[in-house]
Formats: C-alpha cells, sequence, structure tokens
C-alpha cells in the first residue's frame, strides 16, 4: 500500500453527502485516508465515498480541500526487497 495525495476530481466515487461530516472536515480537514485502487490510469474509492462528496461540495470555499491523502490499496510498484535496498538473509 502506497499513501499519496491526490486530487479529489482524479477519483472516481458515489457522491452521498453526510452534513455532519462536511461540517466536521470543514472545520478539522479529513483525519483518515480515503482508500482507492488504480484502475486504468485513475482512481476508485473503495472507502471514504462521504468524505470525497464532502470535499467535493467545501472545494470551492478552500482550496486545501481540492485534495485528499489517499492509501492506494493495489500499488505494490515499491514492494519487495529491491524497495527496502539489500536484504539478503543471513541466517
Amino acid at each position: 500500500m502506497i499513501n499519496k495525495m491526490i486530487a479529489v476530481s482524479d477519483i472516481q466515487f458515489e457522491e452521498c453527502l453526510d452534513e455532519a461530516l462536511l461540517a466536521s472536515i470543514r472545520k478539522r480537514g479529513v483525519a483518515i485516508p480515503v482508500k482507492v485502487n488504480v484502475v486504468d490510469g485513475g482512481y476508485v474509492c473503495v472507502d471514504g465515498n462521504k468524505r470525497l462528496t464532502a470535499l467535493k461540495r467545501l472545494a470551492n470555499e478552500n482550496e486545501k480541500f481540492l485534495r485528499v491523502n489517499a492509501r492506494i490499496l493495489n500499488d505494490y510498484s515499491k514492494a519487495g526487497s529491491a524497495y527496502w535496498g539489500n536484504t539478503q538473509n543471513h541466517h
């Protein structure tokens, strides 16, 4: 899994508004990253439709709501021993 800041407009998601969450995000921001998968060069929301809907609505108020911290669930490009450097097993 990789964490990355992503433009809300680059994520496909199902809009569903939660007024209480919108007010909370307006005041505090998004505390928990949304979860996405990479699909055909774009992103699809796996978890976080309400947070993304709130951000989309709040984007007109402040540009800080244009991007969100996302956990990419199906990106293993940095996985494996090559990513971690020399990890030879000396046991």
